[in-house]
């Protein structure tokens, strides 16, 4: 029988045993791989106890998410490609050169996408990564799908600067907020690069925002 979160929990904390009552941190672990992007003594937060249940979501309702009709989008997130299924989102200004967002127009999580859906979500995700690795600036393209802040599906798409190896792998996240934003210019001409090959592959309705 798969393991209860209560026993994973309870595990968890039989593990904290380190002088100050948290969980030990590898010597030899990620606090010392070159990505690492902070210096200095670094020690885990103490596990909390189990929540009663998982925190809500924004747009669990479908009448209060943000593809409900009549919503309108935040100016920071413009819609920057779409077709008759999916739209792709720009973020704000960061340290990666670029970060797009693929979403399904038609409300619903990852998991909950019919089969037709997900296999265009691997299509398009394909040759999302594909236009965004060809940016002169960008080493690879890291997919990330978290979901906790919102129930409608998400995807980012997250542009890893080249000949940067601090900030290759998992870390590359955190340097995103740590390196200079990304000039404004930039980020668009970066964009409209990718969406522009994205359209000549998989055709779509590009949007200017």
């Amino acid at each position: 029988m798969p393991e209860s979160i209560e026993d994973f929990h309870a595990r968890v904390m039989a593990a904290q045993t380190d002088a100050g009552g948290r969980l030990p941190l590898d010597p030899e672990g990620y606090t010392t791989w070159s990505a690492f992007p902070f210096d200095g003594q670094v020690v885990a937060k103490e596990v909390e106890p189990l929540a009663d249940r998982e925190p809500p979501r924004e747009g669990t309702d479908p009448e209060t998410c943000h593809c409900a009709p009549g919503h309108q989008h935040h100016p920071s997130w413009p819609i920057r490609w779409r077709d008759d299924h999916w739209q792709i989102k720009l973020a704000p200004p960061s340290g990666s050169p670029v970060i797009l967002v693929l979403e399904p127009r038609q409300h619903g999580d990852l998991g909950e996408l019919p089969l037709e859906r997900a296999a265009e979500y691997g299509v398009l995700s394909v040759l999302l990564t594909r236009a965004i690795e060809e940016l002169p600036s960008v080493g690879r393209c890291h997919i990330g799908r978290w979901g906790d802040g919102g129930a409608h599906a998400h995807v980012w798409f997250i542009a890893r600067p080249l000949r940067m190896p601090q900030t290759r792998g998992t870390f590359n996240a955190l340097w995103d907020d740590i390196l200079p934003a990304v000039p404004e210019p930039v980020r668009r001409e970066n964009a409209d690069a990718v969406l522009t090959r994205l359209q000549a592959a998989y055709g779509g309705e590009l949007i200017d925002g």
